[in-house]
Formats: structure tokens, sequence, C-alpha cells
């Protein structure tokens, strides 16, 4: 039977674009029929089924005409394990025009990338719903906060457990203590009577399976049927085993043998309980990993105080618009990110950066909505408002990078699909050995063994091991300073060999300063540096804006300029308070008859160590050798220190003259210098230092770094640069200081060495118990493991992964940014995550 579908077409904006689709698809084996639309930018395809939607996708991307994708998140209720998640991917997947599923168990979400006008959304929900698992759809822009939603499941949990386990109790002593104490064994025998303590352990364990304990049942048993069991399915037999076996030697007796005539009910009624405690503590741990996500929205202002017709009115910060103006009081955070207007403040930039120190603000320079003011007023225009703000992109980005799936993940993925199938399986294959070859009482040993088996495996700690980790981890980044913009990019950093970085606005501080004045004359040096800062006043060059900033850091004013003319490509010339100055090159200096001297000795040797040199001439006299430099970052030295201690190697590629960049090289520490490169030589540089295997991670900030960011390995883009350069990078550094690379490895580091040690646990735990569960250990040592030692194991399997996990929250800065004296640009907002 064929199926239709109508795609949306991108890049289709002629009659010869349209001829050129309708020709690829024609020429397709999948395409029965295709009309193409330009006015519509659309083609109906007529195909001999949905499942050739795929092969017609790939057909457009070679044609160079792309199908549009549209993107959805899902909240999904009901998943316990790993099991869980393959069934409900598939279940999405198995939707005509999904594209990628991704299902994250630690956040009960799904990403779907499905083709646009094919599926419409309410098809998703409905396929994951009728897969067992209720979906509903979440704002895609809308930042999550499922922390109500998760205290309320943990309190329910916490409620059920109290009922079974003041249910359970009376059970465990009546069969247990009998069992290990005699004279309590005497008791029950002589004052209740063995039939009638059966019967009270009777309705109280048929009062646990059926109230607090049913929704093993109810989940459990229909996937069951359904021929998809879970964890659920897992214990819903093992307790159902131990029950049904127990109500038949209660109520039946004759039909079993008298050596088999026992009961379990305190296995089946202790194993919900202890079941219940788990998933109560479970549920406890996963509400913590999303605490990163919740402190960024706490971080959201409710209300703003925006001028309207010249009065002060009240509005919520969800209705402010772009330009409105708002005046944000001592102590108030900041409502949205605007530019100063008015005031001088003190900002608490702690949330943006991760460091505690307050960054002064005074008119015209940028604030971010979320940060807090300190003790003075300021008057702000909004810049971005809403989901456009940096706070609610960094918010976005912490989440998609939570929900990602580390290449990982994809072994764990297919091993726990099929992990329950196993497990029942291997205690249907324990049950019938014991049955041929067990010793006398063998049903009852093969009913032991056989719950054991299917209580103890566990595979909710494998499914958890990886999401939770990174769910911990990404957040701890995020309040940092570090955002990985791709989930993936947190394992490949763990693995760099190779930190290669960009040298301008990077390494260094992006802008020259005025680093080196050395006199030649009599004159002091504010007399020289008024006179000189007087000339490049009318200038724009970026040499003569350092020469001015080192005045005004100096408290020096410059002198009134009376006559000025540039010198193109050699310097200039100016009256300065009735005095000739010439600044610029040796050779400017010659033109007009001034010898350098030994001045030119004193400028080469500037030259050497990376500086720009200038000379200054007041009056026919030379009067100074200006050096200019593009300064290292206070931390870049100690950042590299750090990298190299880590076992990375560390390059730098640049543009500059290699002079220059060596100079830059040995201040910092860098070992590899590839200078004089265009952008497109950055591309072949990355590609050389791969060789022999390496993982390269790049670092830059500016438009000419976004072909290297998106070329290498792993791209770290540096806050402050440029929308480019961010949109090309796999992590953002919101910082504009290379201690944030050192922090972003550390923490990529230590969340995969905790995703590692989650995933020997939870296989070491499942291959080391499953054969001791079914009793590999009993012709060695006649011991048997109890059904409720099993449940308490597997219990404990999952809240062990998830605490660990948790122990990245503690997880502190490798380095802290250093701290410059001189005033920091502000932060640049962060570019939302590419579509």
């Amino acid at each position: 039977m064929s199926y239709q579908a109508t795609l949306q077409i991108s890049g289709m904006n002629c009659g010869g674009c349209a001829a050129r689709v309708d020709k690829a698809l024609s020429a397709s084996d999948a395409v029965q029929e295709a009309s193409v639309n330009l006015a519509g930018e659309s083609a109906h395809v007529t195909l001999r089924d949905a499942g050739d939607l795929g092969q017609v996708v790939q057909v457009l991307d070679t044609a160079g005409y792309p199908a549009r994708l549209s993107e959805a998140r899902l909240n999904v209720s009901g998943m316990n394990c790993g099991s869980c998640v393959g069934r409900v991917e598939h279940a999405l997947r198995d939707v005509p025009g999904v594209i990628e599923a991704s299902v994250n168990l630690a956040s009960e979400t799904a990403h779907v990338r499905y083709l646009a006008g094919v599926v419409a959304p309410a098809a998703l929900t409905r396929a994951a719903t009728e897969a067992g698992y209720p979906a509903e759809m979440a704002d895609a822009q809308a930042p999550q906060d499922r922390g109500a939603e998760k205290a309320a499941e943990a309190q329910a949990l916490a409620r059920d457990t109290l009922i079974a386990g003041a249910l359970t109790l009376p059970v465990f002593v009546l069969a247990m203590g009998a069992h290990m104490i005699p004279a309590m064994h005497h008791w029950v025998m002589t004052v209740l009577g063995q039939q009638t303590s059966w019967l009270i352990q009777f309705v109280l364990t048929t009062a646990v399976l059926v109230w607090p304990g049913r929704r093993f049942y109810r989940i459990g048993l229909p996937a069951l049927l359904k021929g998809a069991p879970d964890m659920n399915s897992l214990v819903a037999l093992g307790t159902a085993a131990a029950y049904l076996y127990s109500v038949v030697a209660t109520f039946a007796p004759g039909l079993l043998p008298d050596a088999n005539r026992a009961v379990y009910f305190e296995a089946a009624a202790v194993i919900v309980t202890l079941i219940l405690l788990g998933r109560w503590l479970e549920a406890r741990a996963k509400g913590r990993t999303g605490a990163a996500i919740r402190a960024l929205l706490d971080l959201q202002v409710r209300s703003a105080r925006v001028e309207r017709d010249g009065q002060l009115v009240e509005v919520p910060a969800d209705a402010l618009q772009s330009g409105d103006v708002i005046v944000v009081r001592p102590g108030e955070r900041v409502p949205t990110d605007g530019d100063v207007l008015e005031g001088d403040s003190f900002i608490d930039e702690s949330m943006l950066t991760g460091e505690p120190d307050p960054v002064a603000k005074a008119q015209g320079d940028a604030v971010t909505g979320g940060t807090v003011n300190g003790a003075g007023s300021l008057r702000i225009r909004a810049t971005a408002v809403g989901a456009d703000t940096t706070l609610a992109q960094i918010i976005r980005m912490v989440e998609d990078a939570q929900g990602a799936k580390l290449p990982i993940q994809g072994l764990v993925d297919r091993i726990t699909l099929w992990f329950v199938p196993a497990v029942m399986a291997a205690a249907a294959l324990t049950v019938l050995v014991w049955l041929v070859f067990g010793p006398n009482p063998a049903l009852t040993l093969a009913l032991v063994a056989g719950v054991s088996v299917l209580i103890i495996a566990c595979p909710c700690a494998m499914g958890l091991a990886t999401p939770t980790s990174i769910m911990v981890g990404m957040g701890r980044a995020a309040q940092m300073g570090v955002l990985f913009r791709k989930g993936d990019a947190l394992q490949r950093l763990a693995g760099a060999d190779v930190v290669a970085l960009d040298k301008t606005g990077t390494v260094t501080a992006g802008r020259p300063e005025l680093t080196e004045l050395e006199l030649l004359g009599a004159s002091p040096r504010d007399r020289v540096l008024a006179l000189l800062a007087g000339a490049e006043g009318r200038s724009e060059h970026p040499i003569a804006a350092a020469i001015l900033r080192a005045a005004k850091s100096e408290g020096v004013t410059p002198a009134e300029v009376s006559e000025f003319k540039t010198v193109t490509g050699a310097g200039l010339r100016a009256t300065v308070a009735g005095h000739d100055v010439l600044i610029g090159t040796e050779a400017l200096l010659r033109d007009h008859d001034i010898a350098v001297g030994a001045a030119g000795d004193t400028a080469r040797k500037l030259a050497e160590r990376g500086r720009t040199a200038l000379f200054a001439a007041i009056d026919g006299q030379p009067a100074a050798v200006i050096g200019v430099a593009d300064p290292v970052k206070p931390g870049s030295v100690a950042a590299i220190k750090a990298l190299h201690k880590r076992g990375l190697k560390v390059a730098m590629i640049t543009g500059d003259r290699q002079e220059t960049a060596d100079a830059i090289a040995r201040e910092t520490g860098i070992e590899q210098v590839i200078a004089g490169v265009l952008p497109q030589g950055k591309l072949s540089a990355i590609d050389d230092l791969r060789k022999g295997g390496k993982t390269v991670a790049f670092v830059g900030d500016g438009i000419n770094d976004a072909p290297a960011l998106a070329q290498a390995d792993i791209g770290l883009a540096i806050g402050t640069g440029t929308d480019v350069a961010i949109e090309a990078a796999d992590v953002v550094l919101i910082s504009g200081d290379l201690g944030g690379v050192v922090n972003a490895h550390e923490v990529s580091y230590r969340t995969m060495r905790n995703i590692r040690q989650n995933l020997f646990w939870a296989f070491g735990y499942n291959v080391a118990l499953i054969p001791v569960a079914a009793g590999v250990l009993y012709p060695f040592t006649g011991l048997m493991l109890s059904p409720m030692l099993a449940a308490g194991a597997m219990a404990l399997s999952s809240v062990f992964v998830l605490s660990n996990a948790l122990r990245l929250r503690a997880l502190r800065p490798a380095l802290r940014e250093a701290k410059d004296t001189a005033p920091k640009p502000a932060a640049r907002p962060v570019a939302a995550p590419a579509e």
C-alpha cells in the first residue's frame, strides 16, 4: 500500500531549483510520483512505504535542497529502567517522518527531530502513550522546571513505602522471627498455630501487593503481555511467584509434596517494601540532579519597574519589550539584558561567569538579566527580553546538553533493551536446572532461586549510569561558567590530546595597550604623555586609542591640538600646545632629519619581545620610544601551565607575525607556534596537529575563528567573542579567561570518570550477583541467596549510581578566573543553540 506525504523543502528560490528537486525525486526508486510546488516550497510524494521517507530525505540532501526539520521535546512518565528508554525511542522512531529520537531516563524527557509538515506533534505523544509511557508536549522554548512534579512523586513513594513497611513488619516478624528465635517459634506454634500464622501473613501480604505494590502489576503485567517486559515486570513476576506458591501451600497444601509445604509471604512483602524504598530514595536523588536548572530558573525576575509616560510602573517580566527603560534599585536583580543609560554600580555576575567579584558598570555598559545590582541605582534600556535573554539561552543550552546522549550510551542502550528478556530467560533456566538437578526440596529451592534472579537483576542502574552523571556534571559546569552546547563534546573533551589557541582575544586581551614609554630627553613622563595623547586624540588608529587609555589611567589630560596631519603608513605630525610633535616609524623621523641614534637599539629590543615599536619626537628632538602590544590576559599563563600539568599539549595558531607569536609563546609557555596563517590556513594547521591520531580542541573568539572551531574535534568559544564564533563552537566559556578551558576539561574528565564508575558498578553488579542469585554457590557452601536480600541489593544498586553522580555537585573550579586591575569589557550575550 502506497504512502503519501508533503515535505517542506529548503533552498528552492527559482524554477530551476524546483526542476532539480523534481528530477532528483523522480529518479529515486522509493518515489512512485512526485509533485514540486515552488510557491509553497514543498514537494508532495507518493512512496511505496512510509519507511522510504528516510531515503527521500537523503535524496534531497544530496541534491542540495534538504527537507525542513522541526524539533519537539516531550515529558515522558512511567520509565523506570534502560529497557523503557529503548522502547520509547523505538515507538517514536516508528512514527513516519521521525528522523531522530533521543530519550533521557534521568530527566524523563524525549527530544525528537522530525520532518516538518509530515509529523503532527500529537502523533508523537500518542506513539509514546500507546507504548505504555504517557507523554505530553513540553514547550521547547520555555525552561523546564519539574521540581514540583519530582517532589510530588517522591512524596507519593514515601507514603506507599510507609504503608508497605507497616503491613510488612508483622509478616516479617511472624515468618523470620519464628525461623531465627526458637522461643518465638514456640509461641507462634502454641498460641497462634501454623495455619493461623500463615493466614495472617496472607491477609497482610495481599494488602501490600494490592495497595502500595499495585504499581508494579499495573505497569509490569501489561508490558509483559505486549512482549516488552521492563523492571516492573520482573518485580511483578518474582513477587507473584512467591505469593501464589504460598497461597497454594496455605489453602491447597495437598497439591504440594510434604517437603515443599512452606510459605514465602514475607519474601513477596519485603521485596515490594524494599523496592519501594529504593524507588523513593531514587526519586529524591533524581530531584537533586536537576538542582542546577532550578537554581538558574530562580534567577529569573518575576517583575520590573518600567518608565511609562513619565511614571514608574511595575509590570511582569514576561511583558517587557525591547527598548523599555527599566529602573533597577540597589540590591535588586537585573530583570533583563540591557544597556546602562544612567547610574553607576557594581554588578554581581557570578551567575554568569562563576566568579564572585562584582564588576563595575556605568553608562554604556551592558548588563545581563539575573545578575544582582550592588549599592547604586541604574536606569537601563532593555535590549533582549523573554527567550532571547542570555539567562534563558543559558538554561536552554544546559537543558539540551543534559538531554544529549554520549557515544558511550549507545552500547548501554543496546544491552538494556534486551536485558529484561534475558533475565527472564535466565530465571526460567534456573528453575528448570534446579527442578532437574536440585536436591530435595527441589521445587522450593527452584522457586527461591528463580525469584532471586528476577528480583536482583537491575536494569535501572544501567539506564541511570550515564544520564544522571551528565545532568549533574552539565549543571555544575554551567554554574562554573562553562556551557556545553553539544552533549557529546563532554566525552570528546575528556579525551583531548592537544589544545590549540587563537592568539588575539584568546591568549591576549584583543586590543593594543601602551606597554613601554622609554623617555629619551629631560622632559618628565607626564608632560611627554600629555603631548602624545593630544596628538593621538585626532587619530582613529588602534595605537592612538592605546596611548589615550594609558593617559587616562595615569590621570594625564591630553594637551590641546591646533594642527594635525596623518602620514599614511608612517605615523602623524601635529602641533600640540605649541610644540611640533612627530609620532611614527624610524623612517618618518629620518624623513624629517631626526636621527634616532641609540634609541634604535631600544626599539629593536622591544620588537624582539613582541612589541610594536614607534618613535616620538618633540620640536625636532627624539623624545621617547613607544612600545605597544596586545598584552597577554592575566590568566593565560596560569591556565596554560595548568593545561600542561593535565598532560595536554598547547599550541597557538595565529595570523600574526612569527616574531610576535614567538614572543607571546615564550611569555606564556606555549610549546608550538603556527603563525602567519589565514583563516583557511588554520584548518590545515588543525589537521597537522591531528597527525598520529591526536584529538584537537581549538579555542577562539573571532569571526575568523569560526571555521577552525567547527573543524576541530572540540571547539571552545570565549564568551566575550563574536556570535559567529559561539555558534560554531561545541563549548562556550562565558568568562573571557582561559581558565575556563581548564575548568571545562576538569568537568569533562571528572564527569566521564563518574560515568565509568557508574557503568562498572551497574554491569559488575549484575554480572556478579545474578549467578549468585541462581544458586551457583549452593553446591560449595549450601547457602542460597534470599529473595529479600536480592530485593535490598537491587534497591541499593540504583541508589548507589545516583548518589555517586550527585558527588559531582561538589566539583570545584580547577582554576579561578584571573582578575585584571584594568576595566574589562562587559560579557556579550551568549548566542542561542543552533537549531
